[in-house]
Protein backbone atom coordinates (compact mmCIF):
# COMPACT_ATOMS: atom_id res chain seq x y z
CA UNK A 1 0.00 0.00 0.00
CA UNK A 2 1.29 3.45 -1.14
CA UNK A 3 -0.13 6.67 0.48
CA UNK A 4 -1.87 8.79 -1.99
CA UNK A 5 -1.18 12.70 -2.46
CA UNK A 6 -4.18 13.55 -0.11
CA UNK A 7 -2.97 10.85 2.55
CA UNK A 8 0.64 12.25 2.62
CA UNK A 9 -1.34 16.00 2.99
CA UNK A 10 -3.86 15.07 6.20
CA UNK A 11 -1.20 12.85 7.93
CA UNK A 12 1.52 14.42 7.34
CA UNK A 13 2.25 15.97 10.87
CA UNK A 14 2.49 12.12 12.43
CA UNK A 15 4.26 10.77 9.09
CA UNK A 16 6.71 12.55 9.65
CA UNK A 17 7.30 11.41 13.41
CA UNK A 18 10.09 8.75 12.70
CA UNK A 19 8.22 6.03 14.83
CA UNK A 20 4.95 6.40 12.51
CA UNK A 21 6.61 7.38 9.09
CA UNK A 22 4.65 6.11 5.79
CA UNK A 23 4.79 2.42 7.23
CA UNK A 24 3.14 2.95 10.16
CA UNK A 25 0.64 5.14 8.77
CA UNK A 26 -0.14 2.19 6.42
CA UNK A 27 -0.19 -0.29 9.60
CA UNK A 28 -3.13 2.58 10.62
CA UNK A 29 -4.74 2.45 7.52
CA UNK A 30 -5.19 -1.42 6.99
CA UNK A 31 -6.67 -1.67 10.66
CA UNK A 32 -10.04 -2.33 12.12
CA UNK A 33 -10.87 -1.44 15.22
CA UNK A 34 -13.95 -2.03 17.45
CA UNK A 35 -15.06 0.55 19.80
CA UNK A 36 -17.43 -0.26 22.23
CA UNK A 37 -19.14 2.58 23.67
CA UNK A 38 -19.11 6.37 22.16
CA UNK A 39 -19.98 7.90 25.73
CA UNK A 40 -17.11 10.18 27.60
CA UNK A 41 -14.64 8.07 26.41
CA UNK A 42 -15.50 7.03 23.38
CA UNK A 43 -16.14 10.85 22.21
CA UNK A 44 -11.96 11.45 22.25
CA UNK A 45 -11.33 7.96 21.58
CA UNK A 46 -13.03 8.12 18.34
CA UNK A 47 -12.42 11.31 17.33
CA UNK A 48 -8.66 11.19 17.95
CA UNK A 49 -8.35 7.63 15.96
CA UNK A 50 -10.57 8.87 12.97
CA UNK A 51 -8.05 11.85 13.23
CA UNK A 52 -5.25 9.59 12.96
CA UNK A 53 -6.56 7.66 9.88
CA UNK A 54 -7.70 3.80 11.68
CA UNK A 55 -8.85 2.84 8.84
CA UNK A 56 -12.06 0.87 9.51
CA UNK A 57 -13.67 1.89 12.78
CA UNK A 58 -17.03 -0.21 14.25
CA UNK A 59 -18.84 1.67 16.76
CA UNK A 60 -21.32 -0.25 19.24
CA UNK A 61 -23.49 1.89 21.51
CA UNK A 62 -27.12 1.60 22.07
CA UNK A 63 -28.12 4.83 23.83
CA UNK A 64 -30.00 7.67 22.38
CA UNK A 65 -27.97 11.42 23.17
CA UNK A 66 -29.00 13.69 26.96
CA UNK A 67 -28.82 16.67 27.38
CA UNK A 68 -26.86 15.74 30.79
CA UNK A 69 -24.10 13.94 28.32
CA UNK A 70 -23.00 17.11 26.51
CA UNK A 71 -20.68 18.16 29.63
CA UNK A 72 -18.28 15.40 28.37
CA UNK A 73 -19.22 13.54 25.47
CA UNK A 74 -17.71 15.76 22.96
CA UNK A 75 -19.06 14.09 20.02
CA UNK A 76 -22.60 15.47 20.10
CA UNK A 77 -24.04 18.79 20.85
CA UNK A 78 -27.50 20.06 21.41
CA UNK A 79 -29.03 19.69 17.76
CA UNK A 80 -28.23 15.85 18.47
CA UNK A 81 -30.13 15.55 21.88
CA UNK A 82 -32.71 12.49 21.44
CA UNK A 83 -30.93 10.81 18.38
CA UNK A 84 -29.01 7.59 18.51
CA UNK A 85 -25.40 7.99 19.56
CA UNK A 86 -23.91 5.28 17.27
CA UNK A 87 -25.18 7.05 13.83
CA UNK A 88 -25.00 10.63 15.34
CA UNK A 89 -20.77 9.89 15.77
CA UNK A 90 -20.66 8.60 12.34
CA UNK A 91 -21.92 11.54 10.99
CA UNK A 92 -19.72 13.37 12.99
CA UNK A 93 -16.58 11.34 12.34
CA UNK A 94 -17.40 11.15 8.68
CA UNK A 95 -17.29 15.05 8.23
CA UNK A 96 -14.22 14.73 9.86
CA UNK A 97 -12.10 12.49 7.87
CA UNK A 98 -14.59 10.70 5.30
CA UNK A 99 -11.74 8.30 4.40
CA UNK A 100 -12.26 6.15 7.46
CA UNK A 101 -14.88 3.89 6.87
CA UNK A 102 -17.27 3.95 10.18
CA UNK A 103 -19.61 1.01 10.81
CA UNK A 104 -22.52 2.48 13.48
CA UNK A 105 -23.99 -0.09 15.37
CA UNK A 106 -26.75 0.88 17.95
CA UNK A 107 -26.89 -2.20 19.42
CA UNK A 108 -25.89 -3.47 23.03
CA UNK A 109 -22.49 -5.65 23.73
CA UNK A 110 -24.07 -9.34 24.78
CA UNK A 111 -23.09 -12.85 24.68
CA UNK A 112 -25.11 -13.19 21.53
CA UNK A 113 -23.56 -10.85 19.23
CA UNK A 114 -19.74 -10.06 20.99
CA UNK A 115 -17.97 -13.18 19.06
CA UNK A 116 -19.01 -11.94 15.56
CA UNK A 117 -17.70 -8.03 16.62
CA UNK A 118 -14.66 -9.60 18.05
CA UNK A 119 -13.75 -11.61 14.97
CA UNK A 120 -13.89 -8.25 13.01
CA UNK A 121 -11.50 -6.71 14.36
CA UNK A 122 -8.01 -6.32 14.82
CA UNK A 123 -8.02 -4.36 18.23
CA UNK A 124 -11.16 -3.96 20.60
CA UNK A 125 -11.15 -0.44 22.52
CA UNK A 126 -13.61 -0.98 25.60
CA UNK A 127 -15.01 2.38 26.73
CA UNK A 128 -17.66 0.67 28.57
CA UNK A 129 -19.11 2.20 31.90
CA UNK A 130 -20.76 -0.79 33.35
CA UNK A 131 -18.77 -4.20 34.65
CA UNK A 132 -21.43 -6.58 33.19
CA UNK A 133 -20.71 -5.57 29.67
CA UNK A 134 -16.74 -5.24 30.23
CA UNK A 135 -16.66 -8.69 31.49
CA UNK A 136 -18.70 -9.85 28.30
CA UNK A 137 -16.25 -8.11 26.28
CA UNK A 138 -13.06 -9.15 27.32
CA UNK A 139 -13.89 -13.02 27.40
CA UNK A 140 -14.60 -12.55 23.98
CA UNK A 141 -11.74 -11.17 23.33
CA UNK A 142 -9.80 -13.99 25.54
CA UNK A 143 -11.56 -16.71 23.24
CA UNK A 144 -10.78 -14.65 20.04
CA UNK A 145 -7.34 -14.08 20.79
CA UNK A 146 -7.63 -10.06 20.40
CA UNK A 147 -6.07 -7.55 22.57
CA UNK A 148 -8.44 -5.30 24.62
CA UNK A 149 -7.31 -1.77 25.51
CA UNK A 150 -9.87 -0.56 28.28
CA UNK A 151 -10.43 2.81 30.39
CA UNK A 152 -12.75 3.56 33.16
CA UNK A 153 -13.55 6.89 34.39
CA UNK A 154 -15.59 7.89 37.82
CA UNK A 155 -15.24 11.58 39.63
CA UNK A 156 -11.58 12.88 39.13
CA UNK A 157 -10.21 9.43 38.90
CA UNK A 158 -9.31 7.10 35.80
CA UNK A 159 -7.40 3.99 34.79
CA UNK A 160 -6.15 2.47 31.47
CA UNK A 161 -4.81 -1.07 30.40
CA UNK A 162 -3.73 -2.83 27.62
CA UNK A 163 -4.57 -6.50 28.35
CA UNK A 164 -3.58 -9.15 25.32
CA UNK A 165 -2.86 -12.40 26.59
CA UNK A 166 -2.70 -13.97 23.56
CA UNK A 167 0.97 -12.35 23.59
CA UNK A 168 1.76 -13.09 27.14
CA UNK A 169 -0.11 -10.21 28.31
CA UNK A 170 -3.22 -10.33 31.53
CA UNK A 171 -6.60 -9.92 30.46
CA UNK A 172 -9.11 -7.69 31.93
CA UNK A 173 -10.22 -10.89 35.06
CA UNK A 174 -6.68 -10.83 36.01
CA UNK A 175 -6.88 -7.22 37.00
CA UNK A 176 -10.54 -7.84 38.16
CA UNK A 177 -11.66 -11.08 38.50
CA UNK A 178 -15.03 -10.79 39.24
CA UNK A 179 -17.42 -7.73 39.11
CA UNK A 180 -17.07 -6.11 42.50
CA UNK A 181 -19.77 -5.39 44.85
CA UNK A 182 -21.99 -2.34 44.15
CA UNK A 183 -20.53 0.23 46.19
CA UNK A 184 -19.46 3.72 46.14
CA UNK A 185 -16.42 2.75 44.03
CA UNK A 186 -18.55 0.97 41.73
CA UNK A 187 -21.27 3.07 41.00
CA UNK A 188 -22.69 4.46 37.70
CA UNK A 189 -21.50 8.18 36.94
CA UNK A 190 -25.07 9.32 37.15
CA UNK A 191 -25.48 8.39 40.88
CA UNK A 192 -21.58 9.46 41.54
CA UNK A 193 -20.84 12.19 38.89
CA UNK A 194 -17.91 12.94 36.80
CA UNK A 195 -15.69 15.83 35.67
CA UNK A 196 -16.14 16.18 31.70
CA UNK A 197 -12.44 17.53 31.61
CA UNK A 198 -11.14 13.86 33.09
CA UNK A 199 -12.71 11.98 30.59
CA UNK A 200 -11.16 13.40 27.97
CA UNK A 201 -8.12 13.32 29.62
CA UNK A 202 -8.26 9.51 30.36
CA UNK A 203 -9.86 9.20 26.48
CA UNK A 204 -7.28 10.88 24.91
CA UNK A 205 -4.69 9.00 26.45
CA UNK A 206 -6.39 5.71 25.75
CA UNK A 207 -6.28 6.98 22.38
CA UNK A 208 -2.69 6.89 22.24
CA UNK A 209 -2.69 3.52 23.35
CA UNK A 210 -4.50 2.39 20.84
CA UNK A 211 -2.26 4.24 18.37
CA UNK A 212 1.18 2.85 20.02
CA UNK A 213 -0.59 -0.66 20.01
CA UNK A 214 -0.82 -0.82 16.50
CA UNK A 215 2.61 0.99 15.76
CA UNK A 216 3.92 -1.35 18.10
CA UNK A 217 5.27 1.17 20.40
CA UNK A 218 5.85 1.03 23.97
CA UNK A 219 5.69 -1.65 26.47
CA UNK A 220 1.74 -1.75 27.65
CA UNK A 221 0.70 -4.79 26.54
CA UNK A 222 3.44 -6.60 28.61
CA UNK A 223 0.40 -5.68 31.75
CA UNK A 224 0.25 -2.26 33.44
CA UNK A 225 -2.61 0.06 34.37
CA UNK A 226 -1.83 4.01 34.68
CA UNK A 227 -3.76 5.16 37.09
CA UNK A 228 -5.00 9.05 36.51
CA UNK A 229 -5.21 11.12 39.51
CA UNK A 230 -6.88 14.96 37.80
CA UNK A 231 -7.70 15.65 41.37
CA UNK A 232 -4.02 15.48 42.25
CA UNK A 233 -3.05 15.97 39.02
CA UNK A 234 -0.59 12.95 39.44
CA UNK A 235 -0.44 9.64 37.13
CA UNK A 236 1.06 6.23 38.39
CA UNK A 237 1.66 3.42 36.29
CA UNK A 238 1.54 -0.02 38.43
CA UNK A 239 2.63 -3.67 36.90
CA UNK A 240 -0.06 -5.85 36.26
CA UNK A 241 1.32 -9.69 35.94
CA UNK A 242 -0.92 -12.38 34.34
CA UNK A 243 -2.98 -14.26 36.86
CA UNK A 244 -1.72 -18.45 36.25
CA UNK A 245 -5.07 -19.03 38.19
CA UNK A 246 -7.21 -16.63 36.38
CA UNK A 247 -10.83 -17.98 35.83
CA UNK A 248 -10.48 -16.75 31.95
CA UNK A 249 -7.16 -16.54 30.86
CA UNK A 250 -5.44 -19.18 33.15
CA UNK A 251 -2.75 -22.25 32.74
CA UNK A 252 -6.66 -24.15 32.95
CA UNK A 253 -8.03 -22.41 30.76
Amino acid sequence: MTLTRDQNLRYARQVLLPEVGGAGQEKLLATRALVVGAGGLGSPVLLYLVAAGVGQITIADDDTVAISNLQRQILYDTGTVGLPKASSAEARLDALNPEVKITALQARVTSENVAALVAEADVVVDCLDNFGSRFTLSDACVAAGKPMISAAIQGFAGQLAVFDPAHGGPCYRCFNPAPPPRSAHARPCEETGILGVVAGLVGTAQALAVVKFILGLGDDADGFVTLFDGLAGTTRRVRLARDPACPCCGAKN
